[in-house]
């Protein structure tokens, strides 16, 4: 029997990026190994969907290599950067489905864009992936049609049509309700297991997200502050993570935005003018 490979999927060593002045991530490091479930968490604005944007080469590293496979996704030509894209999978925020698109359609479009696939092919590959995530009846529908659960459940069949070796997440549980966010992570899971994916979840949902996840990267201040499986951040004693996993309004992330203080602003002013 074959052991499996050691080489990670997806590798981040010593990332800086930014936008002008602004520094989004400095120094991140870390790596995601073929088969797993990994999610990375943090605050708004921490950098997480640029980790996306950085493997599928949206946009490149100030410094450091960011690695897909083994390749340096920064060192890319655009011909590579597209053949590698081919072996993602991407579910955007709220789905982004095509609303001028049958669900059928949505599924296939990748299918018809970057494959010779004969037509009965791909109406079979099609259902195939929709009935995967319950809704092969509902092929015909229009995005309009569809409640927010059944949108991002098209959209993840369509995430998964071309057999990706990687699928990225980017807040797939947003907007959702308790029953249709529950099937949605049971899918990330059972999907990945079952078709040999690795995927990336970018989520803000703490309890699902660390049920479905093998591995947890947290972002705080532009670094990697806190990584290890969902049972060690539960116990983890700094109180950064702690906060974040808690979901704590006071910690090390306050609740005031800094100000001056109350008395310069509601004493100082009537001190001077008495």
């Amino acid at each position: 029997m074959s052991q499996p490979s050691k080489q990670p999927l997806v590798e981040f060593a010593a990332v800086d990026f930014g936008y002008d002045t602004r520094l989004i991530l400095g120094n991140v490091s870390f790596r995601v190994m073929p088969g797993q479930v990994v999610a990375v968490m943090g605050a708004s604005g921490g950098g997480k969907t640029t980790v996306l944007r950085l493997i599928g080469g949206q946009v490149r590293a100030r410094a450091g290599s960011v690695r897909f496979d083994g390749q340096d996704v920064g060192a890319m030509s655009h011909a590579e950067i597209y053949a590698a894209r081919r072996r993602m999978g991407m579910l955007f925020q709220m789905g982004a489905l095509f609303t001028d698109q049958t669900v059928f359609d949505n599924v296939a479009f990748a299918l018809r864009e970057h494959t010779r696939l004969p037509e009965s092919m791909i109406r079979d590959l099609v259902l195939m992936k929709l009935n995967a995530v319950g809704l092969r009846g509902a092929r015909d529908l229009y995005p309009a049609q569809l409640s927010g659960g059944m949108a991002r459940r098209v959209a993840l069949a369509r995430a998964i049509a071309l057999d990706p070796a990687l699928v990225m997440y980017d807040e797939p549980f947003a907007g959702l309700d308790p029953i249709s966010l529950g099937i949605s992570a049971r899918l990330i899971r059972t999907l990945n297991d079952a078709l040999g994916l690795t995927s990336i979840v970018v989520s803000h949902d703490v309890d699902e997200t660390f049920a479905i996840a093998d591995q947890v990267f947290i972002l705080g201040n532009g670094t990697l502050i806190a990584e290890g499986p969902p049972a060690a951040l539960r116990a983890s004693a700094d109180p950064l993570v702690h906060q974040f996993v808690r979901g704590e309004p006071d910690g090390p992330v306050g609740f005031h935005y800094p100000a001056p203080p109350l008395q310069a602003d509601f004493l100082g002013g009537r001190g001077t003018s008495a």
